[in-house]
């Protein structure tokens, strides 16, 4: 008799993966099928009863197959993957018959990536299709249990290993049957180290007549680079091919079977490995990109030229027993690697522990080259023995921590961390592992971030994952090998840098809902941050975001604009884009935040409303988690099996990031009231006071240059202009009494025109010495510096930083305005021309209003006019134009003509600007300016002047 018997073993999102399969009945429809064989391979099935069943009718010329020993066919593996805005869908096929004279196995097993969502599962056999469904686990197994009192049931599957990424199916195939399996699983891909990695595992197992691998990738924001490394070994060599646009990119890999053979005469495959796409997307932003479709958002948010925070990091290292050999080996290798990485504003200690607990210091040092040397030969000296006491070990480190904050040694502005490598489960001291992680999360006291590294197998993963999602950090399996030290120094890599702490996303209540985690404690560098959540489409044009944050130098608060459009015509053009991108990232987040809730939950009530939350999102998205299982059965219903997942017996669920709830919105002056700024102090929140726009009573420098000098008492408005060459320094103002510095750098055109080359502001400076802040704008980029650090927006960006109770607010490919608490105040704006102008290029302009409190002693272009001169202007005659007449001026003793004209102010239309009626002092304002006009030359941007 032919028969068919099958069992599935599924690795799922949870940590559990192997399953033993028990065999129920026989299927009868499967019973029935017979074999008509055409060179080996079956043709369309025919039941005995004469009844045709559906063929496979897809496969083409199936002949030429490699077959081994097992007499068994794979005719084709396929792999297509289809990243969209950081979504992959990947379906893995794989299409196989049994040449053999006998029913045999025939197994379909992959790798499916640590923390992917299955949502599909087929097989065909031989025409008869058998489709997945997902359930709730209790309705599920009722099912399957009326299914089998009816003899309907084919099999079940239960757990009986943690392996964590294998999907296995094997089915007993009949002599001459075809077979086609086919898994599809989606994933969120997370940035790491400045890239994004995917990684497909592709192991056929056999000889493929057809073999393909297809990536595809589509990112609106653009793509930086597209990289493919030779992870497959060097024996595929050249066979890869990438394609590459502005946004999309396409990348295959199709071996023949001559090239997948491990020699020209050998019957095994070389294919055995993971094949991996790395890539990174544009950002022109810091305050990240919004991206709007089908109801919902996606924000990334990973901003790059920023200074490093100083970090204030404990090393906790697991010496006991279990390590010996070459585990301690990589791991001092490691470490003495990481060590030198050290920065000179960070602190460290280290902490060794086995049964007993040693400090190599017993408060944290600053990581000054002798220090680290000294820590390096310590570490050299560990030799691992006896048991593992974890509880301890940890206290102890979050005890320093919490002294050196108690004893005012930390920087404010640092952020501190614990980072613990073990390789197993605690033998000595507190072993219960639940008031470990209790003891540990009360010591810690949110003030600090845990990340931990489980070496091996043997290590309770589970558990330092909850601990590690528990104390703001995160965890990662480091496999015991010759590659451990590299893995460790990789994992240090991607927590080494952090640039923001206390990072908080807003967005108006009245427009979204059901919103990600959107508080967050650290962002590093290399990484990202990324928050989904639901929009009202419908009433809405556009979505405004403000993020706040601290950073190395400054607060932070920066606006993003998007249209709720911008993205249709893209979606809707791409055939290869997955129009469910945003629902699919939005339920990826959500359902992993949930889970790490449900870990952290303090009550069992608070567990089962989760519990509930998780299940609903599950069968709503049709996704497979630990609540639910996924029925396979053919169209008829008749036959059914079951992949079941039973509770992890360590009690553990799935990764993700905890959800932080912020408290209602601070309404700081400045900043929208929806926007919840508790990263920024209101004491550091001054007004943002944007110079009057009316354009008689302001001081302004603009264009090529075109000086325009307010005069408040007699309500005239006096102009000149200098003409000097590009990359001389003008100084504005030069203030020793506030010490406040103002100087402009100028710019050449392209080539001149009427013979004269004109000039303008390419770059401005601003320095206050008493706060020792610098502001360099130029008309690509706004930074403030110091001491040694800076941050950097470009044009590209709305945003604020805040240093100081020293404000700048960038509004995008517009203006900038600089606050200084309620004294002053400076609006520079931006001109962009034509890029590929013949003459013009980018500049800068400059307004300050004439109530800047500035010192008796300014001076400066600008500041010399801070105590307002006696003007007379008298004998007014006409001029060679009706509209310019001429007069004389008389000022500071000085005699001479000025003509009436016209300037701009281009504050409210910077394309044409707005008439300023203004008399014209001729000769670069000889006689209204003190001295002469090279006497403003200055040597570097932020330097003061010497009065002439």
């Amino acid at each position: 008799m032919k028969y068919l018997s099958s069992f599935l073993v599924l690795f799922l999102i949870c940590g559990v993966g192997g399953f033993d399969l028990v065999i129920d009945d026989i299927p009868d429809e499967v019973e029935n099928l017979i074999d008509l064989e055409i060179d080996g391979f079956p043709s369309s099935s025919k039941a005995r009863n004469g009844r045709y069943q559906r063929s496979t009718s897809d496969w083409g010329y199936v002949g030429d197959l490699v077959e081994d020993d097992d007499k068994i066919g794979l005719y084709s593996y396929k792999v297509q993957s289809t990243i969209t805005s950081r979504l992959a869908n990947t379906m893995i096929q794989a299409k196989m018959v049994n040449n053999a004279k006998r029913p045999q196995p025939i197994v379909f097993d992959v790798q499916v990536p640590k923390g992917a969502f299955i949502d599909n599962f087929t097989m065909d056999i031989n025409g008869i299709t058998f489709t997945s469904h997902i359930r709730e686990k209790s309705e599920a197994r009722k099912m399957y249990a009326q299914a089998k009192a009816k003899g309907k049931a084919a099999g079940i599957v239960r757990s009986n290993a943690l392996d964590m990424e294998n999907f296995q199916t094997e089915v007993n195939v009949p002599p001459g049957m075809r077979i086609q399996f086919q898994l599809h699983y989606h994933e969120m891909i997370r940035r790491k180290l400045s890239s994004y990695e995917h990684v497909i595992s592709v192991k056929p197992g056999r000889l493929a007549k057809h073999m393909e691998v297809d990536v595809r990738i589509i990112e609106p924001q653009g793509l930086r680079y597209v990289h493919v490394p030779n992870s497959l070994g060097d024996h595929f060599d050249g066979i890869t091919t990438i394609s590459k646009g502005e946004k999309k990119a396409h990348v295959s890999f199709k071996p023949t079977m001559a090239q997948q053979r491990k020699c020209p005469k050998c019957s095994s495959t070389a294919v055995d490995g993971n094949f991996v796409v790395q890539y990174d997307v544009n950002r022109e932003t810091t305050g990240g990109e919004l991206e709007i479709f089908n109801g919902y958002f996606i924000h990334f948010f990973a901003p790059e030229n920023l200074d490093p925070l100083p970090k204030n990091i404990l090393f906790v290292i697991d010496v006991s027993g279990s390590m010996w050999g070459l585990k301690m080996k990589q791991t001092i290798e490691a470490m003495k690697a990481i060590l030198s990485e050290l920065r000179a504003a960070d602190q460290f200690s280290l902490i060794d522990f086995n049964h007993n607990v040693r400090c190599w210091r017993d408060n944290l040092v600053s990581a000054t080259p002798s220090q680290v040397e000294d820590a390096k030969k310590y570490i050299q000296t560990i030799h691992p023995n006896g048991g593992t006491n974890i509880n301890e070990a940890l206290l102890r480190a979050t005890f320093i921590l919490n002294e050196a904050k108690s004893l005012g040694m930390l920087d404010p502005n640092s952020v501190s961390m614990i980072v613990l490598v073990s390789d197993g489960d605690p033998t000595v001291g507190e072993l219960k592992l639940t008031t470990i992680q209790k003891n540990v999360k009360q010591s810690i006291k949110d003030e600090f971030s845990l990340f931990c590294l489980g070496i091996g197998f043997d290590v309770d993963y589970d558990f330092l994952q909850r601990i590690a999602t528990d104390n703001r950090g995160m965890a990662q399996r480091i496999f015991g090998n010759q590659e451990t030290s590299l893995q460790m120094k990789n994992f240090y890599n991607q927590v080494s840098t952090p640039l923001l702490k206390k990072i908080q996303f807003n967005y108006p209540q009245e427009s979204v809902s059901d919103v990600t985690q959107s508080s967050f404690h650290n962002y590093f560098g290399g990484s990202e941050i990324v928050v989904a959540g639901k929009v009202d489409t419908e009433n809405l044009q556009h979505l405004e975001s403000i993020v706040t944050a601290t950073a190395a130098n400054a607060e932070l608060v920066m606006e993003t604009l998007r249209d709720v459009e911008e993205l249709d015509g893209f979606m809707k053009k791409d055939k290869y884009a997955d129009p469910d991108f945003t629902r699919k990232l939005w339920a990826y987040l959500t359902v992993n935040q949930m889970m790490a809730e449900r870990n952290a939950a303090p009550t069992a009530a608070l567990k089962r409303n989760i519990t509930k939350s998780i299940l609903q999102m599950s069968l709503d998205h049709h996704i497979v988690t630990p609540f639910t299982a996924m029925l396979i059965e053919n169209a008829e219903k008749d036959e059914i099996m079951l992949a079941d997942q039973p509770k992890d017996p360590r009690k553990g669920c799935c990764p993700g990031t905890l959800g932080l709830t912020p408290n209602a919105p601070n309404n700081n002056r400045g900043i929208p009231a929806w926007a919840n700024v508790t990263a920024v102090p209101v004491s550091f929140m001054p007004e943002q006071r944007s110079p009057p726009v009316s354009s008689l009573s302001i001081n302004r420098v603009d264009n090529d240059p075109h000086f325009i000098i307010h005069l408040p008492k007699s309500q005239r408005n006096i102009c000149f202009n200098i003409n000097s060459e590009p990359g001389k320094i003008l100084n504005l103002i030069s203030d020793p009494g506030t010490g406040v510095v103002v100087n402009g750098q100028l710019v050449g055109a392209k080539k001149a025109k009427n013979k004269k080359l004109n000039t303008y502001f390419g770059k401005i400076g601003f320095y206050f010495k008493k706060k020792g802040l610098k502001v360099e704008i130029t008309t690509e980029t706004i930074t403030l510096k110091d001491g040694s650090y800076a941050i950097t927006l470009t044009w590209a960006d709305t945003g604020h930083i805040i240093r100081k109770q020293l404000l700048i607010s960038v509004k995008k490919e517009s203006n900038v305005t600089i606050t200084v608490g309620e004294e002053m105040s400076f609006m520079v704006l931006l001109h962009r021309v034509w890029k590929k102008h013949p003459v013009n290029v980018d500049f800068l302009g400059i307004y300050i209003p004439p109530e800047n409190q500035f010192s008796p002693a300014a001076h400066g272009l600008i500041g010399q006019f801070a105590s307002e001169p006696e003007v007379s202007i008298h004998h007014q005659t006409p001029g060679q134009a009706p509209e310019k007449p001429q007069a004389i001026m008389e000022v500071k003793g000085n005699k001479f003509t000025v003509t009436r004209g016209v300037q701009k102010d281009y504050r409210t239309d910077r394309v044409l600007g707005t008439d300023v009626l203004c008399w014209f002092v001729h000769n670069s304002g000889k006689g209204f300016i003190d001295g002469h006009y090279r006497d403003y030359l200055v040597p570097h941007l932020y330097s003061f002047m010497k009065k002439p």
